[in-house]
Order: structure tokens, then C-alpha cells, then sequence
């Protein structure tokens, strides 16, 4: 398994790079946020788990972390995949291959690892249970169980740790470019008390971004979108300027 290889100066490119991207290809970035995800315990482990429907997926992880929270972000990427794009390592990656069973073990191990070793902020881990890139509108959703199994080991050297939903959406509105919609659920904390079986866990996930991605949705269709944060303005798209410039012709005459 490919492990992490942490760059603060990689980390910082990333951040200008992603944003820089934002702004190019979406009108905005648009974050609804419970009350509880900001004010987590530093020294409770975090996982933030979501549908996983887009290219773009990876990218406002590292955008959220720097906006919103002061954590040790790790995220989960396939093996094949970060082979292919191993600066992400840099960024706290790490791979997961599900086709060698001894590999995939690894790390799971080396997730609790890294969510469990001291710290003064607060350990994050990133994943998308799909594993591999659905329609956003697919049901019922089919989760795999490494996550639980993650929790599972975290809970052994650890009291509890928080399960975040977090679910995007990317939707053509009034404007030219697409906006992007990222919603977060407030913290669900798990003790080992409350933990049963990863299957149970599995599935109480799977549920819980389905309604998540559902309620989202509703946001979108209703155009109830007046609770989120606008995190991200685009460049001015087209229409904005024709309109702008149609304005100034108006004005003129």
C-alpha cells in the first residue's frame, strides 16, 4: 500500500489549486453546515463519509479542512489510482486496494493508526464507502465495510469517534456554470457501547446518506438554498457579462 507522505508545501499548492479550479469551472461553492461539525472534540478522531458521484470529490476535502476545521486530514483513494497520482500523498493519502484481501487490511489497520496517534489537532479521515464514482441519484446506495471496520479498530485504542455525512451535489441553476452543493450532517458520535456489528454500522450509513442526499435535493428542487455558505464565488461567467454589458448600453443610451 502507498502510504502518507505529508508536504506542507504541497499542501498549501493544493489549497491555491483547488480554489483557483473552483472558481474556473463552477459559479459557486455553496456549503450548508449543521451546528455541532465545527465545534467536534479536538481529541475525538473524526471519519467524514459521503456518496461519491463526482471527479471532483477529492478535491473540497482539502478545501473544507482549510475553511472550516484545524484537523489532520487523511483521505482513502483507490490503489490504482493514487499510483497513478501519488502527490496526493503529500496531502495525507493513502491507498486502499480491494482486489489483494492481505492489502485491503493493511489498511484498515493503518487508518486507525493514523486517526488514533497523538495530536494536537483534531485526526480526520475522508472516505467514500461506494467506492468508485455512482450516479448521484442511484438507490438503494451499496456501501462497502471498510469504514466500519475502520471504526471498529479506532474504538480499540480509542473512547469514541465521530461519523460525519457528508454529501455534494452539482446542479445547473440560473446560471451559465454549475454550482456545487456540499452538505454536512451534524456529528454522530459512536462509543464502543454503541457499536454492534460492521454490517449494522454499514447500513445505518448507507441510510443515513440516502436521506441526506435525498433532503439536499429537496434544497436544490425548492431552490431553499438560502441557509448555505457561499465558501467559493466563480469568475463571472458569460451571460453575467452580456447581461453586465447590456446594462452599460442601456445606461448609455
Amino acid at each position: 500500500m502507498l502510504k502518507v507522505r505529508r508536504s506542507r508545501l504541497y499542501t498549501l499548492w493544493f489549497g491555491w489549486y483547488s480554489r483557483r479550479q473552483f472558481r474556473r469551472y463552477f459559479n459557486t461553492l455553496r456549503v450548508f453546515m449543521e451546528p455541532g461539525v465545527p465545534e467536534m472534540e479536538t481529541g475525538i478522531p473524526v471519519i467524514f463519509y459521503g456518496n461519491h458521484a463526482y471527479w471532483w470529490d477529492g478535491f473540497w476535502s482539502q478545501l473544507c479542512t482549510e475553511e472550516f476545521f484545524r484537523q489532520n486530514l487523511h483521505i482513502i483513494i483507490e490503489h490504482e489510482q493514487l499510483t497513478r497520482h501519488r502527490f496526493f500523498t503529500r496531502l495525507g493519502a493513502f491507498s486502499l486496494d480491494r482486489t489483494n484481501a492481505r492489502s485491503a487490511l493493511q489498511t484498515l489497520d493503518y487508518a486507525a493508526e493514523r486517526l488514533t496517534f497523538p495530536s494536537e489537532q483534531q485526526n480526520a479521515l475522508w472516505i467514500f464507502p461506494q467506492g468508485r464514482i455512482e450516479h448521484i441519484d442511484k438507490r438503494p446506495l451499496f456501501f462497502f465495510n471498510g469504514t466500519a471496520g475502520i471504526v471498529s479498530r479506532v474504538l480499540q485504542k480509542s473512547k469514541a469517534i465521530y461519523l460525519v455525512s457528508v454529501v455534494s451535489r452539482i446542479e445547473y441553476l440560473e446560471e451559465q456554470k454549475p454550482e456545487l452543493l456540499l452538505s454536512f450532517r451534524a456529528p454522530l458520535l459512536v462509543t464502543g457501547q454503541d457499536f454492534t456489528s460492521s454490517r449494522d454500522l454499514t447500513s445505518r450509513m448507507q441510510q443515513a446518506t440516502e436521506c441526506h442526499l435525498d433532503e439536499l435535493r429537496v434544497k436544490v428542487m425548492t431552490r431553499s438554498l438560502e441557509g448555505g455558505s457561499i465558501v467559493i464565488q466563480g469568475r463571472e461567467s458569460v451571460n453575467r457579462k452580456v447581461e453586465r454589458f447590456r446594462k452599460l448600453l442601456g445606461m448609455a443610451g
